[in-house]
């Protein structure tokens, strides 16, 4: 919990903010000890200082100097989670952040970088108590901010750790249904409607994708649909999200070799991201109409599963040729983008684990992007990627990349070739759509196996704070 103070106790642990020297002005330390955080920040290049009182911590925190504001305020977020294993080491329970500048903007950035670097999965260690980290209030003083301007951080870290939650989760106990279940929990605590297609309602709207790779499955796959529409919305037609939800992906028939398979409960990120950003702009009334969909199965094999070779009818009537049965992700989305029609969207966004090539191209530093009719809002949504540090990534979506994805006995298939693997994923996706459309390849970024930095190790809720933002951007009435 991050929240407003108006004063420090005196066994307040304490974190001084400041970028210049010249500004670490304060009774709490003495001359000399100002003296020797100057000398190390100065001489040896040291940006955190600490100071035993033995009754509490006082910590001196120099911001790296940045002049691009997005840089800067995203090394305040990596400050921010480095002082955290320090502040558990001494198992400090709180800690207040003092503002020395005046700088409310780089102070929520390092609250936020604490906030999300203090994160945990402990469900299933023996003890989870002993090793639970000691910090549980983060307090600011700043004469430049207000709980109002607190309260949109708070829901951002929660719904950002509420996503990590779900992808940490193994599909034994998060299959399709449980999925469903835990966003219709999620919806009726922030007041979004939310409706559940079971199989008999799947078949009825003949999504032939989600139903194909559902077939080697024993659990039966859903289709959940959370909604946030405020009474005076500043959208006329909604903005919609759809996100992957592949509880597990094995690959299929094509199933993955070596240790492909390790990370694979993290297949249903996009779908985590999506109902938990629906989530954060619904606890935050934000001024929009805003929909998730979110298409769910595990993609397993037994001796009714798809195969490569079948040619599946999709809900919007195309036939496709499979001829990969762990390209599972764009058969299911695309139902999703389908239905999501009846809408009359202003925007569609669709998030998935989609690719390696995605993973391959740029890594886990940010998003794979492209899209159509929807350059105005790619503008947006780069900006708000900019101002999260989730950058995006803009591939062409040229149409000579549709040639790859030709089939000779069907409308298209769901592979090209070897080559642009990331785009012709995108392309096949387009066929699905009519309307203002991004989507978003978050394979690289959304699950790491090492920790790295605020965003933790396993799942690191990317999307959320991207998704927040840019409808923060959109809800800002004219």
């Amino acid at each position: 919990m991050i929240k407003k103070a108006d004063k420090i106790a005196e066994k307040d642990s304490i974190v001084l903010l400041l970028e210049d020297g010249k500004n670490l002005k304060t009774t709490i330390l003495k001359k000399d000890e100002i003296d020797y955080a100057l000398k190390q920040n100065d001489k040896n290049k040291k940006e955190l200082i600490a100071f035993n009182r033995l009754n509490r911590w006082i910590f001196v925190q120099f911001i790296k100097k940045e002049a691009n504001k997005y840089k800067r305020l995203e090394n305040c977020r990596i400050a921010g989670e480095e002082i955290v294993s320090k502040i558990n080491d001494q198992k400090i329970p709180g800690i207040v952040l003092s503002d020395l500048e005046g700088k409310p903007a780089e102070v929520l950035a390092y609250a936020e970088g604490m906030a999300l670097g203090n994160y945990q999965f402990l469900r299933y260690k023996k003890d989870p108590g002993e090793k639970k980290n000691s910090l549980d209030a983060i307090s600011i003083i700043s004469t430049k901010i207000t709980k109002s301007d607190i309260a949109p951080l708070n829901i951002v870290v929660e719904s950002t750790c509420i996503c990590r939650d779900l992808i940490n989760e193994p599909v034994a106990s998060l299959n399709a249904v449980k999925l469903s279940e835990e966003i219709a929990e999620m919806g009726a605590r922030v007041n979004a409607t939310v409706e559940i297609f079971n199989k008999k309602k799947i078949e009825s709207l003949k999504m032939g994708g989600l139903l194909a790779v559902n077939k080697g499955s024993l659990d039966p796959p859903t289709f959940t649909i959370i909604e946030w529409k405020s009474p005076n919305p500043v959208n006329k037609k909604p903005y919609i999200f759809v996100g992957k939800g592949v509880t597990y992906d094995t690959g299929g028939l094509n199933i993955k070799t070596g240790t492909y398979m390790d990370n694979m409960k993290s297949d249903m990120s996009g779908a985590a991201a999506a109902s938990s950003a629906i989530y954060a702009i619904a606890k935050a009334k934000l001024p929009v109409h805003v929909i998730a969909l979110i298409p769910a199965t595990d993609n397993r094999l037994n001796g009714n599963a798809y195969v490569s070779g079948d040619v599946i009818q999709m809900h919007n009537g195309l036939h496709v040729e499979v001829l990969n049965t762990d390209a599972e992700g764009r058969m299911i989305l695309a139902d999703a983008l389908s239905y999501a029609k009846k809408y009359d969207p202003a925007l569609v966004i669709d998030l998935a684990t989609l690719t390696g090539a995605a993973a391959i191209a740029i890594g886990k530093f940010g998003i794979v992007a492209m899209g159509t009719k929807s350059d105005e809002e790619m503008t947006v949504l780069k900006k708000s990627g900019e101002h999260v540090y989730e950058r995006l990534v803009e591939f062409p979506f040229w149409e000579e990349y549709g040639e790859l994805i030709k089939s000779d006995i069907a409308d298209i298939k769901n592979i090209g070739g070897k080559e642009a693997g990331a785009i012709t994923a995108g392309k096949f996706l387009e066929h699905f759509t009519d309307y203002p459309y991004i989507h978003l390849d978050i394979a690289g970024p959304a699950f790491v196996d090492k920790k790295f930095n605020y965003r933790g190790q396993g799942g690191t809720g990317i999307g959320v704070r991207l998704l927040f933002d840019f409808i923060q951007q959109k809800s800002v009435r004219s």
